[in-house]
């Protein structure tokens, strides 16, 4: 609210170059918001297709949740006024493989009770599978 006083105030005096640096700046936290967004339900999304293939099986519950989370990233990801994305098709490659250690340290809680951490259940599985299935899923659902 206060960098909205500001920018007011910036506009009223005339000072067009602080109003826009402002905008930008403005812009920029908004964009980075986004794309933390996304990249939380990246997480979700790589931890639940990490799960399918270390355990060689899947749920109801993990397959809605990912529908759930690729949903979830296209909405965030969607620019609604102007169109096109936040993240262009390398950055969520990016955000993919950013997104994957934090993603198999959670799965590794979960994944044959607890059994394995991380780094045992990063050589029960195929880390670049996973990721390119992830990226995958995602352009599908973009496409729609």
């Amino acid at each position: 609210m206060e960098d909205l006083f500001t920018l007011r105030k910036y506009i009223e005096a005339k000072n067009y170059k602080e109003a826009l640096a402002l905008i930008d700046e403005l812009e920029e936290m908004s964009k980075d918001e986004k794309i933390n967004k996304v990249e939380s339900y990246i997480v979700i999304l790589l931890i639940h297709l990490i799960k399918q293939k270390a355990e060689n099986r899947t749920t109801k519950s993990w397959n809605l949740s990912i529908k759930e989370s690729l949903r979830r990233i296209y909405k965030t990801n969607k620019r609604r006024k102007t169109g096109g994305f936040y993240l262009s098709d390398e950055d969520m490659q990016d955000a993919i493989t950013e997104s994957y250690p934090d993603a198999l340290l959670r799965a590794s809680a979960e994944v044959l009770d607890g059994t394995l951490d991380e780094q045992a259940l990063d050589q029960k599985i195929d880390a670049a599978e996973i990721k390119s299935i992830a990226y995958q899923l995602i352009k599908d659902i973009s496409k729609d």
